[in-house]
C-alpha cells in the first residue's frame, strides 16, 4: 500500500462534505498540475490518503482511501488531466496543523512542508506512522 496527501479548501470542498458522500465516494477532480496528475496515476485501490484542508484551517483532518484508480478527469476539457475516486475513511481524532508538522524535525523532509502548493503528494510509511500517532490514531 501506498500513502498520499490531498489537500483541498473547505468552502470548495470539505472533510465533512467527503463524510456524506459515504462508502460511494467521490472523484478528485480539477487537479491541472502535471507532477499532481502523476500521482494520482500511481494510486492504487486501497491506498490511503490524509485529507488536509489548506488555505483556511491548514490541518490534516481526516484519512481517505483510493476507491477507483485513474481515469478520465470529466471537468478537463483538454483529455490531459485525469482523476481518481476516493471515499472518507475516518477522522484524525486531533487535527494535525501545517504548524506541528514544522515544529516535528522528522517530517522537515515531507512534501507537505518542501513542496506546500501540490495539490497530490506522496507521504513516505514513516511521515505517515508519525502524522497519524500525532493525530491520535
Amino acid at each position: 500500500m501506498a500513502y498520499w496527501l490531498v489537500k483541498s479548501e473547505p468552502s470548495v470542498w470539505s472533510w465533512d462534505q467527503q463524510v456524506a458522500k459515504g462508502a460511494k465516494g467521490e472523484a478528485w477532480t480539477g487537479v491541472r498540475n502535471f507532477t499532481a496528475r502523476q500521482n494520482l496515476v500511481s494510486m492504487k485501490k486501497g491506498d490511503k490518503a490524509f485529507f488536509y484542508h489548506s488555505n483556511e484551517g491548514k490541518e490534516i483532518v481526516g484519512i481517505a482511501e483510493i476507491i477507483k484508480e485513474a481515469y478520465p478527469d470529466p471537468t478537463d476539457k483538454t483529455g490531459k488531466f485525469v482523476c481518481v475516486d476516493i471515499k472518507a475513511d475516518k477522522p484524525l481524532k486531533t487535527p494535525v496543523t501545517m504548524a506541528a508538522i514544522k515544529a516535528e524535525k522528522k517530517l522537515a523532509d515531507m512534501a507537505l512542508v518542501k513542496y506546500s502548493r501540490l495539490s497530490v503528494q506522496p507521504v513516505t510509511a514513516e511521515e505517515w506512522k508519525l502524522v497519524c500517532k500525532m493525530g491520535g490514531m
